[in-house]
């Protein structure tokens, strides 16, 4: 997987193709046969969830809005499985397929495809990241478990949800704070913004503790930044305890904000009136050389 070039993030349509006619089935084995790009109906109690489902956490009252939805109208969209032993595993749907099993429905409409464990695992993130059903923290432990699973590297990862590297590299970050920061992040508290401006404070305590004060004062990413870079200071010398940040004019903050955005990670920019210094932040080694290689890519 990692040797692929085109990836699997350009969208689940590929992955659907075209649709052709709805035929029953009525075991595994004649799904099989019948699925191809083809809907058919399958026994709902002859599907499993997906183990390597990313989403770990189902909104209750949205789950039941949708059951209601389905005993009125049907499932509308196909759910997508593929073939486990004498029944089917869940690759894409699992929302639709519990909501279904809440309205009673005895089959649901589904598309069956021949994918290997590694495939399976991508598809099921690529549902959930392009619904946005996805917390940063389910996110980050998804990238993880394939990356540990199947020996894949930050940048195959990228290509194959087709996200960025740097986005990859600042969400697996989030595993490495505190319990009660990745608490915060689930509950929507903090965004990814936030965790990595905590993420560069070293005391995990003084991380907490700036945890809460972003999410008691409804801090910005911005401002999140700037109490954290304080904090950082506070930890190498009393004199940067006592020193005011100095203020950066709009023009300063402009151009911080756009190299922000092409190089995919926080820069920053100091100028004292002789010089300008640009700071590029990387964490570790591997993003240092991806870093490297995207400015060779505008250099030329």
């Amino acid at each position: 997987m990692a040797q692929r070039k085109g990836g699997l993030g350009k969208g689940l349509d590929a992955l659907f193709g075209e649709i052709n006619t709805v035929v029953p089935a009525r075991s595994a084995e004649e799904g099989a046969i019948l699925s191809g790009n083809s809907i058919i109906y399958v026994d709902i109690d002859e599907v499993k969830p997906n183990a390597m489902q990313p989403r770990k956490t189902f909104d209750e009252e949205a789950l039941e809005s949708l059951a209601e939805s389905i005993e009125t109208h049907g499932v509308i969209q196909p759910v997508m499985l593929r073939k486990n032993g004498r029944g089917y595993e869940l690759v894409a749907g699992e929302r639709r397929w519990r909501a279904a099993r809440r309205a009673g429905l005895k089959e649901v409409p589904a598309i069956v495809r021949d994918l290997n464990e590694e495939e399976n695992a991508l598809f099921a993130i690529i549902e959930n990241m392009q619904r946005e059903d996805l917390n940063p923290m389910e996110e980050a432990a998804a990238f993880r478990n394939i990356m540990d699973s199947y020996g894949l590297t930050q940048e195959a990862v990228s290509r194959s949800v087709g996200k960025s590297r740097p986005y990859i590299a600042n969400t697996l970050r989030l595993l490495k704070l505190p319990q009660d920061i990745r608490e915060m992040i689930v509950r929507d508290e903090l965004t990814l913004g936030h965790a990595n401006a905590i993420g560069g404070i070293r005391d995990r305590k003084r991380q907490i503790a700036v945890a809460r004060q972003i999410v008691r004062e409804n801090l910005s990413v911005r401002e999140a930044e700037a109490l954290a870079m304080s904090e950082s200071g506070k930890q190498n010398s009393e004199k940067r305890l006592k020193a005011k940040p100095r203020r950066k004019n709009d023009e300063i903050l402009h151009i911080e904000e756009e190299l922000t955005t092409l190089l995919g990670t926080k820069v920053t920019v100091d100028c004292n009136g002789k010089s300008t210094v640009i700071g590029i932040h990387c964490y570790s080694r591997e993003e240092l050389e991806g870093l490297i290689e995207e400015l060779r890519e505008l250099g030329n």
